[in-house]
C-alpha cells in the first residue's frame, strides 16, 4: 500500500515537471560583451611594440633571414650596430671551415681582408 502510493506521488511529480521545464541556465566562454581577446587586444608594453613593428614589416629583433647582398663594393653586406663598431666574422669560401674575423668600423664600406666582399655598418636602434 505504501509502495503504490510513493509510486503514484512519484508519476505525479515527474508529470507535473515534465509539463512545465524549468529552463536551463545558458553557458557560455564568451567575456562580458566582446568575447575572448586576440592577442593584439591582450598585449602590453614591449610585446605590444613588437607585435606592431612585426605587422609592420619590420624586423626589430633580427629574428628573420637577412636579405641577400652581392657583397660588391655597390651593394655591400649591411651590418646593423648599436655602437660605431661591430667585429664581423666572413666565411670566404662555402666549403671553408676557418672563419675570418676583423672590426668593421662606421663609414664607407671596408673590404673582407681575405676574399674582398664589401661589408657596411648601419647604425641600428633597438625597439625599447
Amino acid at each position: 500500500m505504501a509502495a503504490r502510493l510513493l509510486l503514484r506521488s512519484a508519476l505525479r511529480a515527474g508529470t507535473t515537471c515534465r509539463a512545465a521545464p524549468v529552463p536551463a541556465p545558458v553557458l557560455s566562454r564568451s567575456m562580458a560583451a566582446g568575447g575572448i581577446p586576440t592577442d593584439e587586444e591582450q598585449a602590453t608594453g614591449l610585446e605590444k611594440i613588437i607585435m606592431k613593428a612585426m605587422k609592420d614589416g619590420k624586423d626589430p629583433y633580427s629574428m628573420l633571414k637577412p636579405k641577400e647582398y652581392t657583397g660588391s663594393k655597390v651593394d655591400p653586406h649591411l651590418v646593423p650596430s648599436i655602437t660605431n663598431k661591430r667585429i664581423v666574422g666572413c666565411v670566404c669560401e662555402e666549403e671553408n671551415t676557418a672563419v675570418v674575423w676583423f672590426w668593421l668600423h662606421e663609414g664607407e664600406a671596408q673590404r673582407c681582408p681575405s676574399c674582398g666582399s664589401h661589408y657596411k655598418l648601419v647604425h641600428h636602434e633597438l625597439p625599447h
